[in-house]
């Protein structure tokens, strides 16, 4: 490998927009702007709706690239759709928002790559402990009880439903 530039840039799933840093970046070195913007579109795609960190890493000599995505994490997916601004600091007292048991089954799936669980139904146990540690219910519940629902069968329509989105990631 040659010299290398990194160009880092905030980007929203399947919005990136060729203005800077990204499109004087990209022109410096001599890429295509065009192809890389859809590139780093298509890789965000499912990603819409949230803010990515994106890095670019141009090889200067071959003119050859990567695109790295670094996903936000659970706790700010999590926020960010229940559209709280923080975790509240007394998660058992304090409640900051409240998501639908659909968008913890999401961000379970949004996660797979970073999850340890082997079903959808055990990372959206996972996602639910973390909306718990952090003040937010599920559709008015806390989220410990939306756990013992899950383990009772009250919820396998909906986890049914994301299955094959869960398998295919």
């Amino acid at each position: 490998m040659g010299r290398i530039k990194v160009v880092k840039m905030q980007v929203k799933g399947g919005e990136a927009k060729p203005e800077p840093p990204l499109g004087p970046a990209i022109t410096d070195v001599g890429l295509n702007v065009a192809e890389i913007i859809d590139r780093i579109n298509k890789l965000t795609e499912k990603y819409r709706g949230y803010t990515l960190t994106v890095k670019l890493i141009i090889d200067l000599d071959s003119k050859n690239y990567d695109i790295q995505l670094e996903l936000p994490t659970i706790t700010s997916l999590i926020l960010n759709t229940a559209n709280a601004s923080e975790p509240s600091g007394d998660p058992m007292h304090k409640k900051v928002g409240d998501i639908k048991i659909e968008d913890i089954v999401k961000i379970a799936i949004l996660k797979k790559s970073e999850l340890t669980a082997k079903s959808l139904k055990g990372a959206v146990k996972t996602v639910l402990g973390s909306a718990r540690s952090i003040g937010i219910t599920v559709e008015g519940k806390d989220p410990k009880d939306v756990s013992r629902d899950i383990e009772r069968g009250v919820y396998d329509d909906i986890l049914k439903k994301y299955e094959n989105e869960w398998l295919s990631r």
